[in-house]
């Protein structure tokens, strides 16, 4: 049997010397910062005393300028250069010899030279400033300098004729015997250079060799860690998917109490794959688990991991299960698994290996438990399901009626409900909705009811939300054009009729509206009487059907067709393709499955690779378009049967706007509805508050207002 590993013992009180007890804390890091900070001041200083605004004025033309008579010769001074002689001593006058020491000519006059303010000799470099703008060799100057020859600056002669033709110039010597200086200006970039390799390229490397590696941080992982102080999610907040809980409660008892397993040798499961539709609440369970057991909870997306750069996702799984087993006990959540996971040779996984590699190097006493989430579980490497890895597989389904009421009372805990609200009538209205939906619902009714100004949420304000989060917002202010709101009726109109006809195959109308809601320009909502987990054949025939219902009357009673059956054809088309190629629903192909099988996909069958000959495909092709032409024709047979109960309910849409069960119901016996529009209640409301009382109408009674679900048939 394993030992677990002993805890660290944790130092109580401040660390010696820290801030607690008054000293500094200087880590290297913050002393690599000072050093490189002042090695980059040096050099700055250093730098800024070179330079200056001073103007290049070449020695020719600097001795020209104050000696125009060339009185000694001097290097580089024209024609006469050479040698000059040491004071005192003569030399004989010939042509082309230079003029020597002391046998210097008297200044020129002060119209004829330029008036100097000072000049500074420094080495073999002379600094000085005009009194003003001057003009030598077709250039001004101000400041300049002035490199002299190495044997001029030291010569007496020229300090000598530089005395005499200065002028009033303030001229000052300084010896430079500054070695310090002459050695660090040329070495200080260097330093600094080295300082930044050393503490931003060596040291990164080095802090990051056992994560990202030589990529630094772009290799580390992009996790979110929720410690255990905050993980303040438990079962409590989990509903509707009980047997999931049942199932993942001895994933906590080990967390909480390993030596428990390990005493008879048992092992608990390296990795939990949550497999479920989008919403149900497999994140969720995940923290749950981790705040039950009050652990760490690491969370990260499959997508993170995908990069286009070799080698980068491999690096963050390591990342992200190196810091994991630092923090053990903890959970690791791989949200999306599916975009890391998939089969190999399909062209997009991207850090599955290192996953594989990581989950096989757990040791039996790293309480680490990795719980992963998908939608597409079949699209994941057999390798990543077998047994030792994600060895177990815990269904996450949509929620039945019960569970659904466990779910909207959870998230009504923080809402004010009215004293009218069902919980249960809304649950039973809303079939075939996750848990986050119902989440949504919730939300929405508590901002219409704030918006509405009311103290507490009301039956329709759920209602409302139901809607909202199912079709979109209501658009009750857009300008609809006559004609177009007429074809909307009598194709709304077509759907009801046949979707009223068609019953039980079909589901029950639930309510009828031409107000455009989301990008729907109408819509004619259904109520399922119950989950429905399987579609019967007979169910499939009675939805194309209504599908069909809306073109049909457009067709009817417009002389015309638009594109706002866009949603019908699809949904029909789709369906008979269903029925034909993937569920065996037809007789001339039997009972084959030729649909597209994701377990084979691979990248050169992106662009939808089959299995079956183009004899086979064309045979699907006349099935699928035999199937809706016949079914097409049986519902207009239905529609003409039924001319007048079309025109009534499209004519009670055009007043009405919104139809509920109950006025489809009187309109398909025959009755005529004569409750109030929408205009009447407002000539109603506008009239109370001058004072005229108005008698009300022959039938009081108000709308049925039950809530529906499902959004077959799709809207027109």
């Amino acid at each position: 049997m394993a030992e677990q590993r002993p805890e660290r013992p944790q130092r109580k009180g401040p660390r010696p010397g820290g801030p607690a007890n008054g000293g500094l804390k200087f880590g290297r890091g913050l002393f690599g910062w000072v050093l490189f900070i002042g090695l980059a001041i040096m050099l700055f200083m250093l730098l800024s005393q070179r330079a200056g605004t001073a103007k290049n004025l070449a020695w020719s033309e600097f001795y020209r300028a104050l000696d125009p008579q060339g009185s000694v010769s001097f290097p580089g001074t024209g024609a006469n250069a050479g040698p000059s002689t040491a004071p005192g001593a003569q030399a004989p006058a010939q042509a082309g010899s230079p003029k020597t020491g002391p046998t210097v000519s008297a200044p020129a006059a002060a119209g004829l030279r330029p008036a100097i303010e000072y000049m500074n000799i420094e080495g073999v470099e002379l600094t000085g400033k005009f009194a003003g703008k001057t003009q030598i060799a077709g250039q001004a100057y101000e400041l300049f300098k002035v490199q002299l020859p190495g044997n001029v600056a030291d010569s007496w002669d020229f300090h000598q004729w530089l005395l005499t033709h200065a002028g009033e110039a303030k001229v000052e010597i300084k010896t430079n015997n500054s070695y310090v200086y002459n050695i660090l200006l040329p070495v200080v970039p260097w330093l600094l250079i080295f300082a930044f390799i050393w503490f931003f390229v060596f040291r990164q490397i080095r802090n990051s060799a056992g994560a990202g590696g030589m990529l630094g941080n772009f290799g580390r992982s992009r996790h979110k860690i929720t410690s255990k102080e905050h993980t303040n999610v438990t079962f409590d907040d989990v509903a509707g998917i009980e047997e999931a809980k049942d199932e993942v409660m001895e994933i906590v008892e080990f967390l909480k109490n390993p030596k428990k397993f390990q005493r008879l040798g048992g092992r608990i499961p390296r990795g939990v794959l949550l497999v479920g539709e989008p919403g149900t609440g497999k994140t969720l369970l995940a923290k749950a688990i981790a705040g039950e057991a009050d652990v760490p909870f690491f969370s990260i997306s499959g997508s993170d991991f995908v990069e286009m750069f070799v080698g980068v996702g491999a690096s963050r799984v390591r990342d992200l299960f190196k810091q994991a087993k630092d923090n053990s006990p903890c959970i690791i959540f791989l949200d999306e698994i599916d975009a890391v996971g998939r089969r190999r040779g399909s062209g997009f996984s991207s850090g599955g290996n290192a996953i594989l590699v990581e989950m096989d190097g757990f040791d039996t006493n790293d309480q680490v438990i990795v719980v992963a989430s998908t939608n597409r579980v079949d699209v994941l490497d057999p390798a990543l399901t077998r047994p030792g890895r994600f060895d177990r597989q815990v269904y996450v389904p949509l929620p039945d009626v019960k569970g659904r009421v466990e779910i909207l009372k959870v998230h009504s805990r923080k809402v004010k409900l009215g004293p009218n609200v069902d919980l249960l009538r809304l649950a039973r209205a809303t079939p075939g909705f996750s848990g986050a939906d119902l989440a949504a619902i919730i939300n929405e009714s508590a901002l219409g009811a704030t918006l509405a100004g009311k103290e507490y949420i009301e039956q329709d304000d759920l209602e409302e939300a139901r809607d909202k989060v199912r079709w979109g917002r209501a658009r009750k202010s857009r300008v609809i054009d006559e004609k177009e709101k007429i074809a909307t009726a009598y194709h709304e109109a077509g759907h009801a009729v046949v979707q009223f006809l068609l019953r039980p195959d079909a589901d029950p109308i639930h309510k009828v509206t031409i107000i455009p809601r989301g990008n729907f320009g109408g819509a004619t909502m259904a109520l399922p009487e119950k989950d429905r987990n399987n579609l019967s054949r007979k169910w499939c025939i009675a939805t194309m059907r209504v599908c069909f219902g809306g073109r049909i009357a457009e067709e009817m009673f417009c002389g015309d067709v638009n594109t706002g059956a866009l949603g019908d054809i699809r949904q029909a088309t789709g369906l008979a393709r269903k029925m034909v190629r993937d569920w065996g629903m037809n007789d001339r192909l039997g009972f084959v499955f030729y649909g597209d099988d994701d377990q084979r996909m691979s990248m050169f069958d992106i662009g939808g690779g089959r299995e079956y000959s183009e004899e086979t495909a064309k045979a699907i092709d006349e099935e699928v378009k035999k199937l809706i032409d016949s079914q097409y024709e049986e519902t207009r047979r239905v529609l003409e049967a039924n001319r007048e109960r079309v025109e009534a309910v499209a004519k009670a849409l055009i007043r009405y706007e919104t139809l509920d069960t109950n006025d489809i119901d009187r309109l398909m016996r025959g009755d005529t509805l004569t409750k109030p529009t929408v205009t009447d209640l407002l000539e109603k409301e506008q009239s109370r508050r001058q004072g005229t009382v108005i008698a009300p109408g022959t039938d009081d009674a108000e709308p049925d207002v039950r809530l529906g679900g499902g959004p077959l048939p799709a809207p027109g």
